[in-house]
């Protein structure tokens, strides 16, 4: 009976002694967690529609989101808060105390102003509508000469496939060439017009693309400042005559 009760109490101070050990390694890791893990530095990049602090307050949006851990692992498994013209939002954590905020805005190369509907439909590369708003963004060209009764988000532009095949190609290129016009007319796929501030551009058609585009690149950086119409429309490596008709 005797060595019983000593085996017992041997057995009792075990247990003991690792809850003792396994309450400090979660009291450590919950001070680690609580206290050491603060959220004092935030870095934001590939943000150009917002700016950093309207960022900030979206994704740390919560009375939790002072803690580094939680705002890491509330990222990874949800969806968080949507944010218009924003495709989506990585979070890292390099530091205990520092998230970094990486934005991947939604690739808008035109849009479109639909009437009937009052708002503004910003499409993508091949033509996908990626955004539905009143908001006229920035260095994104409107598209005139397009007759749009309706959009469907995440679908492709209801328009002509010959017209929007132009449009696209010709949006494309002047995304390669980091040319932004304030509008494109499309409305003559002939003779499509690009407006460049004061300078319009009477472009022609879609052929030798990559040829024209080369050349406008280079001609409008000689035209700041000025006013008045370029005229490409008949250029072709045979007829290489480009007019610039200056407005008095």
């Amino acid at each position: 009976m005797i060595k019983e009760e000593r085996r017992r109490k041997k057995r009792r101070k075990r247990i003991l002694i690792v809850l003792i050990i396994v309450g400090a390694i979660v009291a450590a890791g919950a001070f680690f967690v609580l206290e050491v893990c603060t959220v004092r530095d935030v870095e934001v990049e590939g943000n150009v529609l917002y700016d950093d602090e309207t960022i900030k307050n979206t994704v740390l949006n919560d009375k939790f989101s002072t803690n580094t851990l939680y705002v890491f692992f509330k990222n990874k498994f949800s969806k968080g808060e949507e944010m218009p013209f924003v495709d989506s939002v990585e979070i890292s954590v390099s530091l205990p105390h520092k998230v970094h905020i990486t934005v991947y805005e939604k690739g808008m190369l035109g849009y479109v102003y639909v009437d009937s509907m009052g708002q503004n439909a910003y499409f993508d590369k091949d033509g996908i509508v990626v955004e539905i708003s009143e908001k006229k963004i920035k260095d994104v060209p409107i598209i005139k000469g397009m007759s749009i009764d309706e959009v469907v988000l995440f679908e492709k532009l209801p328009a002509d496939d010959v017209m929007l095949d132009t449009l696209l190609n010709i949006t494309r290129s002047l995304e390669k060439f980091e040319l932004v016009p304030s509008s494109i007319d499309v409305s003559d796929s002939d003779n499509m017009k690009l407006k460049f501030g004061k300078i319009t551009v009477e472009f022609g058609d879609e052929e030798y693309l990559n040829e024209k585009m080369t050349r406008l690149s280079y001609i409008l950086g000689e035209l700041k400042g000025k006013k008045g119409t370029l005229y490409m429309d008949f250029w072709s490596p045979d007829t290489t005559d480009i007019v610039f008709s200056e407005d008095k």
